[in-house]
C-alpha cells in the first residue's frame, strides 16, 4: 500500500473517530496502558513524548506521573484528536505542562535528545514504517531514555478481528493492511532491537473487552475505531448488513445483554544506549 495514502487514511479516519473514541475504548484499552506506564517508570520532573496520543488517555496519566515540574508532549496525525486533547488539557488546567501537536510518528517535530521517555500506546499498527517511527523515538530521547510501545496481539487472540474483512467486503478501506503484524511472536521486540534499543523487556496481556450492549460493541468496532472513515461511506442498508455480520462474528462472546470479547496486547520497553 502507498505510504502517503495510508497516512491520509489514518489522518481522516481518526478525525472521524475522535468524537467516539473515549466512549467506546477508554476502559477497554486500560490494561495495555497500565502496563505501558508501569514499564515507562516515569519520575517527577521528566520530559515525556506520547506518540499517537489520540485524545490523551495516556498523555494525562503521564502528566500526573511527572508532576508540575515535568512536561509532556502528545502528538497525533489527526487534527481533531489533537483538538479534543488540547481542549481537555485546558479544562484540567494543564496547558502549561501538557501540549498537543499534530505530527507524523515517522517524523516528529521535536529536537534530538529532548525527552526522558517516549511512549506509543497502540499506534504503531497504523504507521506505514514502524521501524522509522521507533528510530524517531530513539532520536528524540536522551541517552538512557526509555521507549515503551504497546500494540494489539496476534489476530487469533483478538475476537473482534473480523471487523476488517467485514468492512473490506463492502468498501475498499485501505486501512491497517498489516494490523496484527507487530503482535505476532517477537516481532515488536525485534523491531526495538533493530532500532538500536537495549535493555528490552516484553509483557503480554490477555484481556476481555467488555461492552454492555450490542450498540456499544458496534460503536467501538465501526464508529470509534480504525475503520471509521470507511464506515462513514456506508449507506443505511450497508450499515445494517455490516452490523449484523459483525455481531454474528462475536456471538460466541455474548454475556447477557452485552459482550466480553477477547483481546491481546504486546508491550515492549527499551533503553537508548
Amino acid at each position: 500500500m502507498d505510504a502517503a495514502l495510508q497516512r491520509r487514511v489514518q489522518r481522516y479516519g481518526w478525525d472521524k473517530a475522535s468524537a467516539y473514541y473515549e466512549q467506546f475504548w477508554a476502559a477497554q484499552l486500560r490494561p495495555a496502558q497500565d502496563k505501558l506506564l508501569e514499564l515507562a517508570e516515569l519520575r517527577p520532573g521528566e520530559a515525556v513524548i506520547d506518540i499517537a496520543a489520540g485524545t490523551g488517555l495516556v498523555t494525562f496519566r503521564a502528566a500526573e506521573a511527572v508532576g508540575p515540574t515535568g512536561r509532556v508532549l502528545g502528538t497525533d496525525i489527526s487534527e481533531k484528536m489533537v483538538a479534543v486533547a488540547t481542549e481537555e488539557a485546558a479544562r484540567r488546567g494543564l496547558s502549561g505542562t501538557v501540549e498537543f501537536r499534530r505530527a507524523d510518528a515517522e517524523k516528529l517535530a521535536a529536537p534530538d535528545g529532548s525527552f526522558d521517555a517516549a511512549l506509543c500506546a497502540l499506534g504503531f499498527m497504523y504507521v506505514p514504517d514502524h521501524l522509522q517511527a521507533l528510530r524517531e523515538m530513539g532520536r528524540v530521547l536522551r541517552p538512557g531514555g526509555r521507549a515503551v510501545a504497546a500494540v494489539w496481539g496476534a489476530r487469533r487472540d483478538c475476537g473482534w478481528a473480523e471487523i476488517f474483512p467485514i468492512v473490506e467486503r463492502r468498501v475498499q478501506s485501505e486501512v491497517c493492511p498489516l494490523f496484527f503484524q507487530l503482535g505476532q511472536g517477537n516481532a515488536l521486540e525485534l523491531a526495538f532491537e533493530a532500532a538500536g534499543f537495549g535493555g528490552i523487556r516484553v509483557a503480554r496481556i490477555q484481556t476481555l473487552l467488555r461492552y454492555a450492549s450490542a450498540e456499544d460493541a458496534l460503536g467501538a468496532a465501526f464508529a470509534g475505531g480504525p475503520v471509521a472513515l470507511a464506515y462513514s461511506r456506508f449507506n443505511d442498508e450497508t450499515r445494517e448488513s455490516a452490523h449484523a455480520e459483525y455481531l454474528e462474528s462475536i456471538a460466541g462472546f455474548r454475556e447477557g445483554e452485552g459482550y466480553a470479547v477477547p483481546g491481546s496486547f504486546v508491550v515492549v520497553a527499551g533503553v537508548k544506549a
